[in-house]
């Protein structure tokens, strides 16, 4: 997409903005809101339910949701919402209670979501990977009320259900067992918000403006989870739209085989097509061998991907019909640099890369053409710096944290819920600190480096777990890999990569060790390599590195060092 072309879509869409808040009659709210903030800021903004409300309205009979052979209407997703919340409130749900949704991916997740909103209660997703004290850490914390549980993960909920501070009513998904046998005690069908005769009519009541609508924890790789709220009339969703309508036409179908509990399935794709009244094609769990005739079979013209999920494509034997197929663009985040073209030439699409967070404020940096291959581009609007420990501004092209103005000092785009040192430690002084390390090159295009909290520090030297990473997957018999510190026995980090090899492949560390040393600085290159079948991943495909880190050198791990002393 050529600069001039984005730059005249985004200043379409805030043309657009500005008259949908004038008919809305808030653009009054909108203006006062925003001066007082000294930011963009929409006032008594929607909930994705009440998006959903409008778009069937508007949209009615097109076509939203394709899961598998299942397709459902804009009003037909509206009305089993409805129908939802009818069950719920017949169960004594009330607004401001929060209900866990551990689901896997499915049509009966989006129900149940935009159902709790229609009641104004706080919709909490879960991830289904979570067990014991994690898992009991966001029903505790959330303070869930209520929970919707597909019935095989009912044993995950069961051994830790005396652990939970406050009673939850579980609300099963029995899937085909119409008994509802193994249910816990007290639990009810979700089946019977479906029955005929159940009401579809919308409940008669409006979420309370500022009660909490819903908590996305992050993912936990490091320590328990964190809770980001967001609060009914704050949601961003319209400012989402003004992103969304540059990217993204009606005709558009947006697939994605993500976990809906994640923010980039059920923020980037499920409500950035809603915002534009596209389609979204959902599948349940991602697979590197069936992703592309998934993709196929949807007719999807634009897909997302996260972590490491380019190289496994990547690392897939090449197909004749490798271009077969409807997809326009892919939007991407952390795109190694050195598949960026390969990949767009392999696949015959458009990268446009991406940088957020759920737990960025709205922060957001953009690479949509008119950036280098690899950088993330420049953020769009906003102040920003990228900083050293101390917070001092680094020099131009030397790595540092990103950080994002956050308008008056006061303000607070984001925060954690229940953890107020948490809160401080990201907002300091008007600035929030993403925990991201970038660079900037000579024309201020950023390039993402890695996460501060997984940086290691050898014989000296500052190194960066990502950078390594990618210099290893640069070697053709490498699927995926993490990198990670393991103490020294001369202090400070020793660096070890786990890995995992292409199937069949013949390869040896020695010589992958050997092309290291050509692509990494000597103190950079893994001491210790442990050959691994796969890694321990979340739902998101994201490395759970703090499970590596803990068995550290293992029995099976090669030592690089021991290799040469012993002249392998």
């Amino acid at each position: 997409m050529k600069t001039s072309t984005f730059l005249r879509k985004l200043a379409a869409g805030a043309a657009l903005l500005a008259w949908e808040e004038f008919r809305r009659g808030t653009l009054g709210d909108t203006v006062r809101l925003t001066r007082s903030r000294g930011k963009l800021t929409i006032a008594h903004d929607v909930s994705h339910a009440g998006l959903l409300e409008e778009q069937a309205a508007r949209h009615g009979d097109r076509p939203f949701l394709h899961f598998y052979e299942r397709t459902y209407t804009y009003a037909d997703m509206d009305a089993n919402a409805n129908r939802i919340a009818n069950y719920l409130r017949g169960l004594g749900a009330q607004p401001g209670q929060a209900i866990a949704l551990v689901m896997k991916n499915s049509p009966r997740w989006l129900d149940v979501f935009f159902g709790a909103q229609k009641l104004g209660m706080c919709a909490v997703p879960v991830n289904i990977a979570l067990r014991s004290n994690q898992l009991a850490h966001i029903f505790n914390h959330s303070g869930a009320r209520f929970a919707c549980i597909d019935q095989d993960l009912l044993p995950y909920y069961d051994k830790i259900k005396g652990d939970l501070t406050a009673p939850t009513l579980v609300i099963a998904n029995p899937g085909t067992d119409q008994s509802g046998s193994g249910l816990s005690s007290g639990g009810h069908v979700l089946d019977q918000a479906y029955v005929p005769g159940a009401s579809s009519v919308k409940p008669s009541i409006r979420p309370r403006e500022g009660d909490l609508c819903m908590l996305l924890y992050t993912s936990g790789t490091t320590g328990l989870p964190k809770g980001v709220p967001t609060f009914y009339g704050r949601t961003n969703i319209r400012m989402m739209k003004l992103l969304n309508r540059t990217l993204l036409t009606k005709d558009d179908v947006y697939f994605t085989c993500l976990p809906l509990f994640h923010a980039n399935a059920i923020l980037l794709t499920v409500t950035a097509a809603m915002n534009v009244g596209a389609q979204v094609a959902l599948r349940e769990k991602f697979s590197a061998s069936r992703f592309w005739n998934e993709v196929r079979e949807t007719k999807a013209t634009v897909f997302n991907t996260i972590g490491g999920i380019i190289p496994i494509l990547m690392k897939q034997p090449e197909r004749p019909d490798d271009r077969n197929h409807s997809v326009k663009h892919v939007v991407s985040a952390a795109c190694p640099t050195d598949m960026w073209v390969p990949f767009e030439n392999r696949f015959g699409v458009q990268i446009i890369e991406g940088y957020g967070a759920v737990d960025g404020g709205g922060s957001i940096v953009m690479n949509y053409g008119q950036a280098p291959a690899g950088s993330m581009g420049k953020p769009l609007g906003g102040k920003y710096r990228i900083v050293d420990d101390e917070s001092r501004d680094v020099p131009q092209g030397q790595t540092g944290e990103l950080i994002f103005s956050t308008g008056k000092k006061t303000n607070k785009p984001v925060e954690y819920f229940k953890d107020e040192k948490a809160t401080s430690s990201k907002l300091r002084d008007g600035w929030l600190y993403t925990g991201d390390m970038v660079y900037a090159d000579t024309k201020g295009y950023l390039y993402f480096v890695g996460r501060k909290t997984e940086s290691l520090r050898r014989r000296g030297e500052n190194i960066s777990a990502y950078e390594v990473e990618h210099a290893i997957l640069q070697y053709p018999d490498v699927l995926e890999c993490a990198v990670f510190a393991v103490p020294s026995e001369l202090g400070e980090d020793e660096v070890m990569a786990a890995i995992v090899f292409v199937e069949s492949s013949a390869v040896t560390i020695h010589a992958l060790h050997a092309f290291l040393r050509e692509h990494l600085a000597k103190f950079a290159i893994p001491r210790y390599f442990r050959v691994m079948t796969e890694l321990p991943k979340t739902e998101t495909q994201r490395v759970i590195k703090g499970a590596l880190s803990k068995e550290g050198v293992t029995p099976d791990t090669i030592d690089i060092e021991k290799m040469q002393g012993a002249g392998v």
